[in-house]
């Protein structure tokens, strides 16, 4: 495995060539008569052999799931994601030792077949996305504070990591939980150009080229925006229109609209605003964060006394937030959650209930209404469609 010791969803669709800069375009609109059926996949994390990968049919017109088959075996699959042509999914094992693996995506059923497992060279990864080829895939180490990249091969499987970065820099503010670096997330940016990585434990953001012949990141030449003291960076996600990036402060319960330059994966601030209700004293670590397609709407979820997702509206010409309300109800420990591609359904990975809860989306404001329809998983974590 080479090493460089310097540093380094969902993967974006790939609006411009490497060598355009973006310009906005118009953001597009859900189906409002959902009739699909759709495929998903849930990773878990249960800490022992009742989890695994789940898989279900979603049928947008009642709102049901369905459980396709049986649950594939894996130690703490706690992220999932799919390659670019939805023929292969690909798991990190959130473990100590921690593992990545490849399974091949029957196109008529959704059964998974194991490819093969590697080494993530770190400890706890707790994140995984493709590059936009489908070429490349990386990984997020939590634990040991370090970002990995693998090549594709060309039945799917995965070689071994062609590179390992190591995060360091000044740590954050806050004592337990910001003792060393914890990278946290790690995926490409719409041109597939950069790779942009999360770190809760320094409280950056770094953005990395990718080399998309060698798969190196080049730490030299990342660009870092430095969020908030004790902000703890979590997830981040892209406006539709590719100028705006929506990142999440777990330690704080904020999220912070940032302008996106991506001729050099600069990140600039214009909002940050908090994820809690008003005169909230609780505990609460925030988590996942999501756009909806049709560019209007922000979701961010919610953990501890809060539990809740935050729902805001975005102006899509200065990318500002304006919080219009928390969904509570049917929402207990959102680690992740996902809107289905119709658009007019949002399911919640609710970790610590064992349960995936279905909410509708009202398209006109954004707010979120429970349709009384859920599924049993062990301890949800990630929840991925497979695009039509």
């Amino acid at each position: 495995m080479p090493s460089r010791p310097s540093f380094a969803l969902l993967v974006a669709v790939l609006f411009f060539s490497a060598c355009e800069t973006p310009s906005p375009t118009p953001s597009p609109e859900p189906d409002p008569s959902p009739s699909m059926t759709s495929r998903l996949y849930v990773g878990t994390g249960t800490g022992d052999d009742t989890g695994g990968i789940f898989s279900f049919t979603f049928d947008a017109a009642s709102a049901t799931l369905t459980p396709a088959h049986d649950p594939v075996a894996i130690m703490n699959p706690t992220y999932i994601t799919l390659s670019p042509d939805q023929r292969f999914l690909y798991s990190v094992g959130e473990t100590r030792e921690g593992s990545v693996s490849a399974y091949q995506i029957d196109p008529a059923t959704g059964a998974l077949t194991l490819l093969n497992t590697q080494s993530v060279h770190g400890a706890a990864p707790c994140y995984i996305s493709t590059d936009a080829t489908g070429r490349w895939v990386l990984v997020a180490n939590y634990v040991s504070g370090n970002v990995a990249s693998f090549p594709v091969q060309a039945d799917g499987s995965l070689g071994e990591a062609v590179e390992v970065v190591q995060h360091e820099g000044t740590l954050g503010t806050h004592t337990q939980r910001q003792e060393a670096p914890h990278a946290h997330y790690i995926r490409m940016d719409p041109q597939n150009r950069f790779a942009l990585a999360t770190d809760l434990g320094i409280d950056e953001v770094r953005a990395y080229p990718l080399d998309l012949e060698t798969g190196s990141l080049n730490a030299d030449s990342a660009a870092v925006y430095t969020a908030a003291p004790g902000s703890g960076p979590r997830h981040l996600d892209f406006h539709p229109n590719g100028r705006f990036v929506y990142l999440v402060g777990e330690l704080t319960g904020t999220v912070s609209a940032l302008t996106y330059d991506a001729e050099t994966g600069t990140l600039s601030e214009v909002q940050t605003v908090s994820s809690l209700p008003d005169g909230f004293a609780g505990t609460n670590t925030s988590a996942d964060v999501h756009v909806h397609p049709n560019g209007r709407f922000l979701y961010v979820s919610n953990r501890g006394d809060s539990d809740n997702l935050a729902i805001y509206t975005i102006n899509e010409a200065t990318g500002e937030l304006t919080l219009v309300g928390h969904q509570g109800e049917d929402v207990v420990w959102p680690r992740n959650f996902a809107i289905d591609p119709s658009g007019a359904f949002l399911l919640v990975a609710n970790r610590r209930a064992d349960e995936i809860t279905v909410l509708r989306i009202d398209t006109a404001t954004g707010l979120l209404t429970p349709t009384g329809q859920r599924v049993s998983v062990p301890g949800p974590t990630c929840i991925q469609f497979v695009t039509p």
